[in-house]
């Protein structure tokens, strides 16, 4: 796989509305892992829309990851012009960011918001340039990444399209790795 579209939940979807949430540092490091394994295999694209949450962690993850695999690039290919346009400051700093330092930034649609259609023809549009879909879901919290995985179904049917996914138990376990080991005993 040469190019891997990553998405996942929106942050408000997972109750996450500061930048400096605990959970972030860990949706992060799953992703890192996920993303490296990848790199392995031949990975060069990372591509997201940009959308505030998991996108965007991806996003900062692959920033991370090239220090030590330059041959990384990363692509944001949002929906439409100034998605961030409603965000706070922080959050529009942040993504300001992101597309500073990313290889490629484009709109599939080169007008601001005008409706839903732009989401779903981003999504064709992403499927279409992607080799797989790397997903941030879990199938007992449905939210907006089911749209996209549904499409990504679809398109696996006719072609290779490998969908990987990251579960709130992979989550879980990559957070009690960052927990300190406890032996239950008082010292």
């Amino acid at each position: 796989m040469k190019t891997v579209l990553v998405t996942g939940y929106k942050a408000a979807e997972l109750g996450i509305y500061s930048l400096k949430h605990e959970g972030i540092p860990i949706i992060k490091k799953a992703l890192r892992k996920r993303i490296e394994a990848l790199l392995d295999e031949g990975l060069e694209w990372v591509i997201v829309s940009g959308q505030w949450g998991v996108e965007l962690w991806a996003a900062e993850a692959a920033l991370e990851l090239k220090e030590d695999h330059p041959q990384l690039r990363l692509a944001v290919i949002t929906p439409f012009l100034e998605q961030e346009e409603r965000w706070k400051d922080d959050k529009k700093e942040c993504y300001q960011e992101v597309l500073r330092k990313a290889d490629y930034v484009n709109s599939v649609s080169h007008k601001k918001y005008e409706g839903p259609w732009q989401f779903k023809e981003t999504n064709k549009f992403l499927l279409r340039n992607s080799d797989g879909l790397l997903l941030v879901y879990d199938e007992d919290m449905e939210g907006s990444p089911r749209f996209l995985k549904e499409l990504a179904r679809s398109h696996a049917e006719h072609y290779e399209y490998p969908i990987l996914t990251i579960t709130a138990e992979d989550l879980q376990s990559t957070a009690e790795e960052q927990l300190p080991d406890f032996d239950g005993q008082e010292g």
